[in-house]
């Protein structure tokens, strides 16, 4: 859920950066995407490591 937030929060700021030409905003956005993009990333990868204990765990 929290990657979702970090993702629209930098779309928003990466947008209002380019309106403002403002490179430092921009970047920012750019971070905070990245950031959500990690933690759905770690999620993922906990969702798939929690399904293979449940497969094999009598």
């Amino acid at each position: 859920m929290g990657e979702n937030i970090d993702q629209m929060k930098g779309t928003a700021k990466e947008k209002a950066g380019q309106l403002k030409d403002d490179p430092d905003l921009e970047a920012e956005g750019k971070r905070d995407q990245a950031k959500g993009d990690l933690k759905e990333g770690v999620d993922d990868a906990a969702d798939k490591i929690k399904s293979g204990v449940d497969k094999v765990t009598p």
